[in-house]
């Protein structure tokens, strides 16, 4: 590869790339990043095999790719140009995908995407339901490019974005263009990133450092790995643009210890980048330096604050630092320091390439652009799911997510991570952007949902919540610090039977001494799962308090399972299964549980098929 020095080299060299692809090329994009779970690196090798056996290597490309967002239906296989979708492939299932699709054109029937409403086999990607209900901006590169490829990245306009600040923008219009386009931090504080980065260009020294926060420490959240396991120059172009924005000659990059493949892959995108010479000394001969290098968190959740994270950096205890004392002023190593989370980093390049006013048109007033959310629980479409702000919760668990699982009544979604709320059935209908979830008792978060459904119990949920929460604060302040333990200790009281009267008061008390008074974010959002699943499930916790009972079967000291008569049918199933010999009768029978025997595991509620065992 040549090294540039100048911009119109990296644009000729931008057409040289181009003007070698054949539209007619075969091109097998298979993810191997998230889905490695379900045994994709495998599925990669057999194909590697297969080509080679045909004698095809060269004619056909295979992308080992990033993340392709339809999680459910991994490992997931497109093949182009025609853009079908093979979905659970397995290596077994690779030398019929070869002989049949990429020999002689057919589709393998049994392989394809079947629609769960209507029963029809969809051939092309974008005519499922859960891409076509999308607005693919941030993450439409992962998915589709080799993420250890820079060519891959070059070819689908990377690095113009670049090109373009340096070649024909001032510092201050780089600035002024993310200030009008109207992008906010997508962290979870939702700061505008404009006024951010204004900010930390006029604060006094010569030294500034741009940093990219990829902790991610949410339960249930893989947005920002998606994008440095797959699109990991996207997030050095942005940093790099913001970098000349703010006058910095340095950046970091913070990644999560358990991010393997991010770091992997962030390295080699480094390594690219320096030996184009779109990395390091008088980038594209236009006299602008800037030096990146990653640095691994060491797993704690308080690290994603972001005084805590920048401690870190310097090999302190991560813990965070008071709040009057602004980190564009004062940051990393007490010098200037603008730090973005790694997608807003990504959405630079977009808007510098496409303008403020096209990425002002997606989204809402006060909430512009696109999102992308990690969709998981009880919803049957689990994945990456990437929308315009303002897109009702609806749509998202339901016309993307394709609704609860088994049928199941929708209880509620959890949004922004261990922090964030949980947001009832009847708010569904409401858009979701910074301030909407701000109004619910939630918050935006890192873009994390969480689906529950009526066998969730919203108490457990808060506990689950607050416990995590409690071993992840730092300690360094009493409201956060002794708070949380108080919390965990009431509705530990609350799920095992012990709850009193008053402890509803006590509880909202003390979770709003803890927004007042806790030192960091941690603290001041920890009790949004308590504040929210009161406000919004009130009877729920009443009836643990009062009727000494778990409407949801969750808390094992208030409910029992019985088994209904008229539902069952007496497969024995439930008999086989029971681990404490508590289930009997005959076969074809209804069978009876004895409730002193029952330790109340849920095997045989889970189990059942004709749902007769209901919770008393």
């Amino acid at each position: 590869m040549p090294r540039f020095s100048s911009i119109s080299e990296l644009e000729d060299y931008r057409r040289s790339i181009l003007a070698k692809q054949d539209p007619k090329t075969k091109v097998i994009r298979l993810c191997d990043t998230g889905c490695r779970a379900k045994g994709s690196p495998r599925v990669a090798d057999a194909v590697e095999a297969c080509l080679n056996e045909h004698g095809l290597n060269g004619r056909v490309t295979i992308k080992r790719t990033g993340c392709q967002g339809f999680c459910q239906i991994g490992p997931v296989m497109v093949i182009e140009p025609d853009n079908i979708l093979y979905q659970k492939i397995g290596p077994q299932d690779v030398p019929e995908i070869i002989s049949e699709t990429v020999l002689d054109g057919n589709v393998v029937d049994r392989l394809l995407y079947k629609d769960p409403e209507t029963g029809t086999k969809i051939l092309k990607e974008a005519d499922i339901p859960f891409y076509g209900h999308q607005t693919k901006i941030v993450s439409k590169k992962t998915g589709r490019i080799d993420p250890a490829d820079i060519e891959d990245y070059i070819a689908e306009g990377g690095y113009s974005a670049l090109a373009k600040a340096l070649g024909t923008m001032s510092p201050m219009e780089v600035i002024e263009t993310v200030e009008a386009s109207g992008l906010r931090g997508r962290g979870g504080g939702g700061f505008p990133t404009g006024k951010k980065w204004r900010s930390c260009r006029d604060a006094p020294g010569m030294v500034k450092y741009v940093i990219a926060n990829g902790d991610e420490g949410d339960p249930g959240a893989f947005m920002d790995r998606s994008l440095m396991e797959g699109d990991p120059h996207s997030i050095l172009e942005g940093m790099m643009i913001g970098a000349y924005a703010i006058g910095a000659r340095e950046g970091f990059i913070y990644v999560r210890d358990e991010y393997h493949i991010a770091v992997k892959h962030l390295s080699l995108a480094i390594e690219q980048a320096e030996s184009l010479g779109l990395l390091g000394k008088n980038i594209l001969s236009t006299g602008f330096d800037f030096t990146v290098q990653i640095n691994r968190g060491a797993g704690a959740f308080v690290c994603g604050e972001s005084t805590a994270l920048m401690n870190s950096l310097e090999g302190k205890v991560g813990e965070p630092r008071a709040k009057y004392v602004h980190t564009v002023e004062s940051g990393l190593w007490d010098r200037p320091s603008a730090l973005n989370n790694v997608e807003t980093w990504a959405n630079v390049p977009l808007i510098i390439e496409r303008g403020a006013q096209w990425y002002q048109d997606l989204g809402t007033d006060r909430s512009k652009g696109t999102k992308i959310f990690s969709l998981v629980g009880k919803v049957r479409n689990t994945g990456l799911v990437e929308v315009p702000m303002g897109v009702p919760l609806r749509s998202i668990i339901f016309d993307i997510g394709g609704g609860i699982k088994k049928d199941r009544a929708f209880k509620a979604v959890q949004t922004g991570g261990p922090s964030g709320g949980c947001i009832p059935a009847h708010k569904l209908d409401v858009p979701v952007d910074y301030d909407n979830l701000k109004q619910l008792g939630a918050i935006m978060g890192s873009g994390g949902m969480i689906v529950m459904d009526e066998r969730n119990c919203m108490v457990d949920t808060a506990k689950y919540f607050i416990h995590f929460l409690m071993y992840e604060s730092c300690g360094k302040c009493v409201p956060c610090r002794e708070g949380l333990k108080q919390m965990h200790e009431i509705l530990t009281n609350i799920c095992e039977g012990r709850g009193k009267k008053g402890d509803l008061d006590l509880l909202e008390s003390l979770a709003r001494f803890m927004v007042d008074a806790s030192l960091c974010g941690l603290g001041g959002t920890a009790p949004n799962p308590v504040l929210s699943t009161i406000h919004y499930f009130r009877d729920e916790y009443r009836a643990h308090i009062v009727d000494k009972k778990c409407p949801a079967g969750v808390c094992r000291n208030l409910f029992e399972y019985v088994i209904a008569e008229d539902r069952c049918n007496g497969c024995t199933l439930c008999r086989l299964k029971c681990p404490e010999d508590a289930i009997s009768g005959e076969k074809k029978k209804p069978h009876v549980i004895d409730a002193k025997k029952c330790v109340r595991c849920g095997i045989c509620y889970n189990l059942c098929k004709q749902e007769a065992v209901v919770i008393r």
